[in-house]
């Protein structure tokens, strides 16, 4: 029983690895300690789809200058912890996208300023600039 619970272990794990290559366009060798990444990765509750989403992010925040090549080295990205960071946060940019607030109207002259008055403020507001303008000691 143990022995195909370590099969099925190893599998996953060449598959993860040959997915990230397939998508980083990178040929990598499956060394005991990438696979022993790979292991922790799973171990932890990771997918092949998490993987995918974190890497499509990493990528988008690439090319958009955001975050540097070096996030999507194998030793970064299997960095527990950042994943996770990454994954949650891949969400939420994702979901952000979709539900962006509409932009507000722009806003409406109080009613109770009639146009004389509003005439009045901009005279006062052009003459307060004036006087600070030529009186340096007034800053």
């Amino acid at each position: 029983m143990t022995e195909s619970i370590t099969q099925n272990w190893h599998q996953s794990v060449r598959e993860l690895h040959k997915l990230y290559c397939q998508w980083t366009a990178q040929n990598l060798t499956l060394r005991f300690d990438r696979e022993r990444l790979w292991y922790e990765f799973l171990r932890a509750g990771f997918n092949a789809q998490d993987l995918k989403r974190v890497i499509a992010y990493l990528q988008k925040e690439i090319r958009a200058e955001r975050r540097n090549i070096g996030a999507l080295k194998l030793s970064n990205l299997l960095q527990l912890d950042r994943f996770e960071e990454d994954l949650n946060i891949s969400r939420v940019s994702l979901k952000g996208l979709t539900q962006r607030p509409k932009p507000l109207p722009p806003p409406t002259p109080s009613p109770d300023i009639n146009q004389k008055q509003r005439k009045r403020i901009l005279n006062q507001l052009r003459n307060f600039r004036q006087q600070l303008r030529r009186d340096p000691s007034a800053s």
